[in-house]
């Protein structure tokens, strides 16, 4: 059921992306930034088919959380790259060569993050058909996450 859900809101969104085009998108984006994105940072830990990314400000330093459609199979992750390479977390995680992945309730520790095309055999089977639409997909090794600094 739940990957019926996925798929469909991942095909929703591939539809928009195509009508749209990328500089609508990327409008879209920084709108999700600062309205959806809070929202979503209280849900999107607990549910299958999606992750908040905790990520560093490669200029700020500041600590950051990002909701993200994920993929996750096999101590892989993929999230589709709907917005483009070019979002902050993207560059953020891309910077530091590691996040940590907050996914069902667990944390995991995100290593060796990279692009990669959104057919590419490294991403989960699910990711590859879900049909999102997106070029690219960030890919990436997954580990449980040590216990947080108190």
């Amino acid at each position: 059921m739940m990957k019926r859900l996925a798929v469909a809101v991942a095909s929703a969104a591939a539809r928009i992306t195509s009508l749209l085009g990328p500089d609508a998108m990327r409008t879209i984006a920084r709108f999700n930034k600062y309205v959806t994105n809070p929202v979503q940072r209280l849900w999107a830990p607990h549910l299958p088919y999606y992750a908040v990314i905790e990520h560093t400000g490669r200029k700020s330093g500041k600590g950051y959380r990002t909701p993200v459609m994920a993929f996750i199979e096999d101590g892989g992750i993929a999230v589709m790259l709907n917005y483009g390479t070019e979002s902050d977390w993207v560059r953020n995680v891309q910077a530091a060569g590691t996040a940590t992945v907050v996914h069902r309730g667990r944390r995991y520790h995100l290593t060796g993050p990279r692009i990669v095309s959104a057919d590419s055999p490294d991403l989960p089977s699910a990711a590859r058909t879900a049909g999102t639409g997106a070029r690219s997909a960030l890919h990436g090794t997954l580990s449980t996450a040590p216990p947080a600094e108190s």
